[in-house]
């Protein structure tokens, strides 16, 4: 593999093995995971609830057992859209391509163990995205408007920043953009941010620090306070394995998700300049605690429970772009891979492809823009 395709597939099969493993522990704290499972999570394990079908009717997912969630379906879907789009996305490429990706062809899902189109698994604040864009024909650029305020943007959004893997600033214009037809408030703001720190990732030489210094420096309002917040408070704990307290009390000031996680109050998840989705910060603060290792990043994210999934794949993301596929351990590949009749390594390729694509494209057009200018500017 080139440098490229070797941060491509790190990243891509490294957000959905997190994706997979923190499903299992997904909406619990991390004393509810130790007691069911005796003691922490080091890798894919068995469904919380053993009778999962009946468990929470809302919700009869199959999830644990190293099954992939709507995050690594999210993703996969964006790649297909950047293959079919063959250049950058906006908000218009949501309603041209992704909602025909959501509501067209049917996929094996793996938390339904059943071939189904993608939008009867995937969550309320993602259906918002065809009913919106497809039924009420909403300019897509305002249709993330009223929508619930989380991180459904920023759960998908990785491909965005391989695609402008090195630029970061370009990969935050573009997410916040495209997310503008799924979200609105942090929730947009977390999806910039979180394209960002895997187009930083993707650098050579790129680190933990480095990523996060690109999201301080291009994040906004309370998504930059609680990145802050976290990453200071992660940069004194030395292991995952009792940092949940202290960086819970980091984030907490910014999260409107009460500490009963399923709890929620009026405020939950509404519009705010203040506040921040919490689980980009978190995957930020064990990216930090782990130093950039893959394994601890995820396995962090994975045992501090409420929305494990999303920041065990967002950090599996990050830390997967930084150390490349090797990074990802290949057990764990195999494992979920496997289980969720997925393969994790070829979306990781594509979007490798349409990266170098893109990025020829930029540059024939940057070259002319330079001409052109020059020509303006002389004499």
């Amino acid at each position: 593999m080139t440098p490229l395709e070797d941060r491509a597939t790190g990243c891509v099969a490294g957000a959905a093995v997190g994706d997979a493993l923190g499903g299992a522990t997904e909406g619990w704290t991390p004393e509810q995971i130790v007691k069911r499972y005796g003691g922490r999570v080091e890798g894919v394990v068995p469904p919380f609830n053993e009778d999962w079908r009946n468990a929470r009717p809302i919700a009869p997912y199959h999830k644990g057992d190293g099954h992939i969630t709507d995050d690594t379906l999210m993703t996969h879907a964006l790649i297909r859209v950047y293959e079919k789009a063959g250049g950058h996305l906006d908000a218009y490429a949501m309603a041209d391509h992704l909602v025909p990706e959501l509501m067209g062809e049917r996929r094996w899902i793996p938390e339904l163990e059943a071939e189904a189109l993608p939008l009867q698994r995937i969550f309320l604040a993602e259906k918002w995205i065809v009913a919106r864009l497809h039924y009420g024909h909403v300019d897509p650029r305002e249709a993330g408007v009223g929508n619930i305020v989380n991180c459904g943007a920023a759960m998908y959004v990785a491909p965005v920043g391989i695609v402008n893997a090195a630029d970061p600033d370009a990969a935050y214009a573009e997410a916040v953009d495209l997310a503008g037809a799924h979200q609105s408030s942090y929730g947009r703001e977390a999806a910039g941010v979180m394209a960002a720190a895997v187009a930083e990732a993707m650098r050579p030489g790129a680190s933990a620090d480095s990523v996060v210094a690109a999201c301080l420096r291009l994040a906004k309002d309370g998504t930059k306070a609680a990145i802050e917040s976290v990453c200071e408070a992660a940069a004194g704990l030395g292991h995952w394995d009792g940092s949940f307290e202290t960086l819970r009390a980091a984030m907490r000031p910014y999260d409107t998700v009460a500490d009963t996680y399923r709890d929620q109050g009026l405020g939950a998840r509404r519009p705010s300049r203040v506040h921040s989705i919490e689980e980009l910060p978190l995957a930020l603060g064990f990216l930090v605690i782990a130093k950039g290792d893959y394994r601890d990043t995820v396995l962090g994210g994975v045992n501090y429970g409420r929305d494990a999934d999303s920041i065990a794949s967002m950090g599996g993301a990050i830390a997967g772009a930084l150390g490349g596929l090797a990074a990802v351990p290949s057990e764990w590949v195999g494992q979920v891979g496997a289980a969720s009749r997925t393969d994790l390594v070829a979306p990781g390729l594509a979007i490798a492809e349409v990266a170098r694509r893109v990025h020829a494209d930029d540059l024939k057009r940057r070259r002319g823009h330079e001409a052109a200018f020059a020509a303006l500017d002389r004499g």
